[in-house]
């Protein structure tokens, strides 16, 4: 390891040994505010950090985004670097994205190889979809105007360091529904005299898997999930109240309406079957990502420029990110970067065991420079 990779190494471990939660990334802030204004970048602070690297006089602009935030998950690794922060962790590898970003603002202000203007977002709160909205709403774009946007995320299973994108979707948009559901609680041996909230709950969860089943095309790559199951009953008393929450997931906006479309009149006809009220909140955060044709090509040339495997037409993916407002913007790409296949680099993001791979940061730094000499290429006259 030579001795850029292991300062890398060593920012990457120190930012995962002191995760913070969405818009709670002070010290985060601060670190990398202080060490991006060491490099000579301007530097600007708000919700998130907004450095900007000029060089040469092009008027051409392109903006590399990182995620800052944790997940409110309980480490289960060994790791000298485990989080000291009970309960919270850097279990998708946001530490990872930063570091290899910083990185690459270090070799371009080192060696300003490009003509234009680099912006470097690092952006809190992905987890919960309202980063990049927030801002994006403060501004940024109107303040540091770019002509394309991009981002990467780390992608555990595939082959360390294999790009993979695709121009169009890229992602899938994430709704969050509760539904809440009132009957007449009761006495357990006397069903009949009220309207037992638990069963008409049952009901409509197995109602709502017609929704994906039968309610949209075969293919769709809709998801439909109950993730939590609320009650006021107890041992021997029925409820008359339940709560059901989880989320859906669609690659599309009109699947998207038509999940709520057909979610809300399940409900209704359940209700009416039974008697009871049936209420329905459906919120979208995440829309969907799209990708633009162009920053897409430009990110598989850039990666096999470097020698990295590429694969520029892979499957949409049915997790969700809040790049896609800025591409909802900006004409940009979101890349998957490859974290491995062995142990931890191995484990699915947002598990307890996950952990980021040290060995993707020059490689993730190498292309991000690699894609600014590439958009924003220098004169030859």
């Amino acid at each position: 390891m030579d001795e850029f990779h292991q300062r890398l190494t060593d920012l990457r471990r120190d930012l995962h040994r002191r995760p913070e939660l969405g818009f709670q990334e002070d010290r985060t802030r601060a670190v990398l505010a202080a060490q991006l204004r060491a490099l000579g970048l301007e530097v600007h602070e708000s919700a998130g950090i907004v450095g900007v690297l000029r060089a040469g006089h092009g008027n051409r602009a392109i903006a590399l985004r990182a995620d800052m935030d944790a997940l409110p998950i309980r480490e289960a690794t060994r790791h000298d670097y485990r989080s000291q922060n009970d309960g919270v962790m850097h279990a998708c590898g946001h530490d990872g994205h930063m570091a290899m970003l910083f990185g690459a603002a270090e070799r371009l202000s080192k060696d300003a190889d490009f003509d234009g203007t680099v912006v470097f977002l690092f952006q809190p709160n992905e987890e919960h979809g309202l980063g990049a909205r927030a801002m994006i709403d403060e501004g940024v774009l109107e303040r540091f105007p770019v002509d394309e946007i991009y981002a990467i995320h780390n992608f555990p299973g595939a082959p360390l360091g294999q790009v993979l994108t695709r121009p169009g979707l890229i992602c899938s948009s994430e709704s969050l529904f509760e539904i809440a559901i009132t009957g007449q609680g009761g006495h357990a041996s006397m069903p009949q005299v009220g309207v037992d909230a638990i069963t008409v709950a049952a009901e409509l969860v197995q109602a709502l898997q017609t929704i994906v089943s039968r309610k949209l095309a075969p293919g769709a790559g809709a998801v439909v999930s109950v993730t939590e199951f609320l009650t006021d009953g107890q041992r021997n008393v029925l409820p008359g109240h339940v709560t059901l929450k989880g989320d859906a997931r669609a690659r599309g906006g009109q699947d998207r309406a038509a999940i709520e479309r057909f979610m809300r009149q399940i409900a209704s006809g359940i209700a009416a079957a039974h008697g009871v009220s049936i209420e329905v909140s459906f919120t979208t955060e995440f829309i969907e990502t799209i990708n633009t044709k162009a920053p897409t090509e430009a990110v598989i040339q850039a990666a096999r420029a470097i020698g990295l495997d590429t694969i520029p037409d892979c499957q949409p993916m049915s997790f969700s990110e809040d790049f896609a407002h800025f591409c909802a913007a900006v004409p940009g790409c979101f890349l998957l970067l490859g974290n491995g296949t062995d142990g931890a680099h191995g484990q699915p993001l947002h598990a307890a065991d996950y952990d980021f791979n040290d060995a993707l940061l020059p490689i993730g730094t190498a292309l991000w420079a690699q894609l600014v000499r590439d958009r924003l290429p220098l004169r030859k006259d």
